[in-house]
């Protein structure tokens, strides 16, 4: 064993772990990993040599898209802090005009989904990230001078359609450029920089308000006004760092040499069989629609968005109404919960690609929440109720890129895998929907009812992991039989040796 593994590999030494992760496959998938590792030796770099590669990948790729999600993530949830900063009183949002406001962006976010994975394979993501990264920038700032909240729902229609096609984009990117049992670890570190951007989102938005009066504004518009000007720079930024597809040849791979991106297209092909892809066909485009297993996937996403984005929408709220804490404590307290998420995320992601298992990842990170919900809701102390805090955070966040990865293992053909991430995080926008309207400001200060609709979708996810467990399971066993071969492409093609991860 390489001594790589005996130490704890943190984003430095992944590549240590990865290369030598062959040890511990299973029989499923141990000639797809023979393969993988015949197609690197053919190109003869030594495996110093292979790390270094993947360390350039990892830190340009995953490293500048987590970047540009942090953002995003912050941009899209920062209404809660918002909320309490004063903004509820300025625009009067009496009723239901919060929960309006917070859903309207998904309606446009769902519906623009589809099209950005076809869009960015034509333009390339270098291109169609920056430039929807800059503009929902400049929306950004446009919120922070609204005089009425019908004007703050308009900027947040228009943010939903800048927004649609960054998130499935990115999880189509990272997708393409690692091997099966890589992306786990990827997925996790991606959404993670997302996670310190959430966690530390309300200490930001807690400094920036401390500039109310400042220029006539209220604190509340001058977090919108900030936050907007810090993401135009990273999408002006992502122009000069994000990288193309690794088997595209129309941009500017200064940061790789041409063998070097080679090697990366042979192990990604030899692992799945579909780095390239084929011309585009709408009704093959479509047809992936056909496969029940790519709606389960989208169904355990729209499961667990429920509960983020219900967590990032309300939990200032429900820390100052049902918890008892002042308005800042309420926006410093929200970090903590986020920064454990983190660590039980890499951990998780660490874990499924150490052990090449997905299901028992996102059952283990549901458990955390079927724990954390009851005590948020009926525990009699505040202190014992933030704990619960802890465990739904870790769990909810910690199963965004489980599910990420769990979808990504389990399809082949590059058209499958746009159709796929496009219907995933489309589900997911849906979630934010449904995260929107769980808490409900009649249902104050306990929201049992948003709590009982979180629970819901955790069991519901259980059983949906269950059940394509068990499919898989069968269907493996008969193609290592001989009586049938898995997950063919849209030009009906299939990957000797392919099994699906459980």
């Amino acid at each position: 064993m390489s001594p790589a593994l005996e130490e704890k590999p943190g984003f430095e030494n992944i590549e240590a772990a990865d290369s030598d992760q062959g040890v511990a496959a299973t029989n499923n998938d141990s000639k797809a990993a023979s393969a993988a590792k015949a197609a690197a030796d053919d190109f003869g770099f030594s495996l110093a040599e292979q790390r270094r590669i993947t360390r350039q990948v990892d830190r340009r790729l995953v490293l500048t898209v987590g970047a540009m999600y942090c953002v995003s993530l912050m941009d899209r949830t920062n209404l809660g802090a918002a909320n309490i900063a004063g903004m509820a009183k300025d625009l009067e949002l009496i009723g239901n005009r919060y929960s309006v406001i917070s859903l309207v962006f998904f309606v446009t976010y769902v519906v623009f989904q589809p099209p950005s994975t076809v869009i960015v394979r034509k333009i390339g993501p270098r291109i169609h990230l920056a430039a929807i990264t800059l503009l929902w920038g400049a929306c950004m700032t446009g919120m922070g001078f609204v005089k009425r909240w019908d004007q703050m729902a308009g900027l947040r229609v228009l943010l939903g359609v800048l927004e649609a096609g960054f998130f499935p984009s990115c999880v189509y990117l990272l997708s393409t450029w690692y091997t099966r049992y890589e992306v786990g670890k990827r997925n996790s570190v991606f959404y993670l920089v997302g996670c310190v951007a959430a966690a530390f989102a309300g200490i930001l938005a807690y400094g920036i308000m401390q500039m109310g009066g400042l220029s006539g504004l209220n604190g509340w518009r001058w977090i919108f006004i900030i936050e907007g000007i810090l993401t135009m720079l990273l999408g002006i930024a992502g122009y000069w760092l994000v990288v193309d597809f690794p088997d595209a040849k129309r941009r500017n791979w200064s940061f790789l040499g041409t063998r070097e991106r080679e090697w990366i297209c042979a192990r990604v092909d030899a692992d799945r069989g579909d780095v390239k892809p084929l011309p585009f066909s709408l009704a093959k485009y479509l047809r992936a629609g056909m496969d029940i297993k790519v709606w389960a996937y989208a169904m355990i996403f729209f499961n667990t968005t429920t509960i983020t984005y219900a967590l990032a929408y309300f939990l200032p709220i429900i820390l100052t109404e049902n918890l008892g804490f002042s308005v800042g404590a309420s926006q410093c307290l929200v970090a903590p919960p986020y920064a454990f998420a983190g660590i039980v995320m890499y951990a998780t992601g660490w874990l499924g690609d150490r052990y090449r298992v997905r299901g028992p990842i996102i059952v283990f990170n549901m458990l955390l929440c079927i724990i954390g919900l009851p005590i948020v809701g009926f525990h009699s102390s505040a202190a014992v109720r933030y704990f619960g805090v802890f465990l739904v955070t870790a769990g909810a966040n910690s199963n965004v890129p489980a599910a990420m990865s769990y979808q990504a293992n389990n399809i082949r053909g590059q058209w499958k895998r746009a159709f796929c991430s496009a219907t995933f995080v489309s589900f997911g926008g849906i979630g934010g929907i449904a995260g929107s309207l769980v808490f409900r400001s009649q249902d104050a200060p306990a929201y049992h009812p948003g709590l009982y609709a979180c629970i819901a979708t955790t069991l519901l996810n259980m059983v949906i992991v269950g059940c394509l467990s068990l499919y898989f399971y069968r269907l493996n066993k008969q193609a290592d039989r001989g009586e049938r071969e898995l997950e063919c492409d849209a030009d009906d093609t299939y990957e000797p040796g392919f099994r699906y991860t459980y």
